[in-house]
């Protein structure tokens, strides 16, 4: 299987109190305010119900009792505020217990009268599509102050789509070695090794008054302009010049010109290139860690998996895209979209709320709070199942040389499987928002690694040439997209984990702490991978010549050590439920735990800049040409 790799704040504080046009941006839209008038005469406010509904709750942030409100009730509520103590049935309750006052602190409060065009022409039931009347404000993505958040992760899978067959082609037009391709393929992944400073920078120093959005604005900027720069210095067009080689036969070959970029000119470019494009990617996971809190219990979840869908979305469409764009025309209108996307999102930074000069507790209170996170059971226990599960899913390193060599697999047809298993990533991520986010945690792993188990199988099958009368070709196709497809099923249940998992106001260096014990893994994996190529002889000679036993064996040893992460799924709570109830666990808190978990995330980032750095002052140092 392929792997993806994949203060307390009010969150809504900064808004005005309720008076007529006291936000510029309000005008006429109906999608700001708490209440709205509906096809039927009646109100609604922003918790769903109408108003001449009996059991419907107060307005004015008001409540029928002296329990505070919770995720759900129809309120919308501070995500900072919530701590998972358990002590409802959400798993959340308000520090202190205090109520819900002036709901202006919390969301836009200005009451902008009934729908307008073009919002009185759809249908009704669109519009509640669009706009959930039962999600809080804040949970509400395609409202005009959310909508930042899920553009980001759609211009994240776009520009990853774009980029990745650029950096994997362009570098060898210009006559670049393999040791300087992988030199500028390491430079691109190389600044996601300091995500987790990304957020703890974010967390402790507001800029200009913002923790988020204007880091987020500087991260597109610099993501923009480094591709700007590359446009305006440099030709970015190749053409194509035939010459005659060693056999005497003309061959078609492709020419730089004479100002095309220079090797290190390049390699700058895409190192401020993925500086930019990781620091916005990591203000995105922290905004969606703080709103994911706001969402109600029958919702928990969906705000991630719509997020990360919108990633895959982009990724699968625009890899394809690029490919034919490079061929076609020229990297340079490659570039130029690169660059102008990070652009097209700095209107909708702008709009994107977040309370302003809002208090940060000190540092030492910050890193003192994930301490005792991580040493949390609810913490090292699933993280290590992450960890462990995603260090054995080691691929089989020689794969694609097996297809090109013994199988003959063209350029094309490579391409091809690479853009239908970015299809059914998508379609992975999909099947889990609509259906498998109802299976437990552990029932959806438990499946798909067994569905795993078959598919690495039919690879054996391949391997020996039995196909059941299907060409080779569609045979692997199958094989290798439908494991993309249980790839993308698997992606979000620890995702959606990991933000149940951070302490309130450190968002930001606590979710990319933990994604970065995910990728860490996948990274070590990859390592081992290349490693195993010498227990068995699976070498492009000897594949050539017929001798396939190796790679039939390095393929069955893959797939077992791939099949055997299912025995610790033990290590990974069913529900969120029990997330919760491990917190309070007898073992909670232990300080091994949190020191083994720390030792871990930060050998693994030690270990990534390592191999980055190496890549980049001494090319070749793992065997490359």
């Amino acid at each position: 299987m392929k792997n993806t790799q994949h203060p307390d704040v009010d969150v809504h504080a900064n808004y005005p109190p309720p008076t007529a046009s006291s936000d510029p941006r309000d005008g006429d839209d109906p999608l700001l305010s708490p209440e709205r008038t509906v096809s039927n005469g009646s109100t609604t406010s922003n918790n769903g119900r109408y108003r001449d509904d009996p059991d419907a709750p107060p307005e004015n942030g008001s409540s029928t009792s002296d329990a505070p409100s919770r995720p759900g009730q129809g309120e919308t509520v501070d995500p900072f505020e919530l701590e998972p103590s358990g002590d409802d049935e959400t798993g959340y309750s308000y520090n202190n217990g205090k109520e819900i006052g002036d709901m202006a602190a919390y969301g836009p409060a200005e009451a902008d009268g009934p729908l307008t065009f073009p919002w009185t022409v759809l249908p009704p039931n669109f519009v509640e599509w669009l706009y959930p009347s039962h999600l809080p404000t804040p949970v509400s993505l395609l409202r005009r102050e959310n909508i930042a958040v899920p553009a980001c992760y759609l211009c994240v899978g776009l520009l990853q789509g774009l980029s990745g067959p650029l950096i994997n082609v362009y570098p060898l037009d210009l006559n670049a070695t393999e040791a300087q391709q992988a030199t500028i393929s390491s430079l691109r992944g190389l600044p996601s090794t300091f995500k987790l400073a990304f957020g703890f920078w974010s967390d402790n120093v507001p800029l200009w008054g913002y923790r988020r959005k204007s880091y987020m604005f500087i991260g597109w900027m610099m993501a923009s302009l480094s591709m700007i720069a590359l446009i305006l210095t440099s030709d970015l067009t190749l053409s194509k010049e035939t010459e005659t080689n060693d056999d005497g036969d003309e061959v078609e070959i492709t020419v730089a010109p004479e100002n095309a970029p220079s090797i290190p000119g390049f390699s700058l470019a895409v190192l401020l290139f993925g500086t930019g494009f990781w620091f916005a990617d990591v203000m995105g996971d922290s905004i969606v860690a703080e709103k994911a809190k706001l969402e109600p219990p029958e919702s928990r979840g969906q705000l991630q998996s719509t997020c990360y869908a919108c990633r895959f979305f982009g990724l699968m469409v625009a890899a394809p895209i690029s490919t034919v764009l490079y061929s076609k025309y020229s990297p340079g209108l490659v570039i130029a979209i690169m660059a102008a996307l990070p652009v097209a999102m700095l209107p909708l930074i702008y709009n994107l709320w977040e309370r302003k000069d809002a208090p940060v507790k000190p540092t030492r209170e910050q890193c003192g709070e994930i301490w005792t996170t991580v040493c949390s059971r609810a913490v090292w226990q699933p993280m290590g199942f992450v960890f462990l599960y995603n260090l054995l899913q080691i691929g089989n390193a020689a794969w694609r040389e097996f297809l090109k060599t013994v199988l003959g697999f063209t350029a094309n047809q490579l391409n091809t499987l690479l853009i239908v298993a970015y299809v059914l990533l998508y379609a992975g991520v999909m099947a889990y928002k609509y259906y498998f986010i109802k299976w437990t945690w552990r029932a959806v792993y438990i499946v798909t690694t067994m569905l795993n188990g078959v598919f690495s199988a039919l690879q054996v099958l391949l391997i020996q040439g039995i196909t059941f009368g299907i060409s080779p070709f569609l045979f692997a196709l199958g094989d290798d997209a439908f494991a993309d497809f249980i790839s993308g099923i698997q992606f979000l249940p620890t995702t959606i984990m990991m933000v149940h998992l951070c302490p309130t106001g450190s968002e930001g260096a606590s979710y990319a702490m933990f994604t970065t014990v995910n990728n860490s893994a996948l990274g070590l994996s990859s390592a081992i991978s290349t490693v195993m190529l010498g227990i068995w002889d699976v070498s492009k000679e000897t594949m050539a010549s017929g001798d396939v036993s190796g790679m039939t064996k390095l393929t069955v040893l893959t797939t077992a050590l791939q099949v055997s992460g299912v025995l610790f799924v033990g290590l990974l709570p069913k529900t969120k439920e029990d997330l919760v109830r491990l917190h309070s666990d007898g073992l909670s808190g232990s300080k091994i735990g949190g020191f083994i978990f720390l030792s871990i995330t930060l050998l693994s980032v030690l270990y990534a800049i390592v191999v980055g750095i190496l890549n980049i002052v001494k090319p070749g140092w793992a065997g490359e040409s």
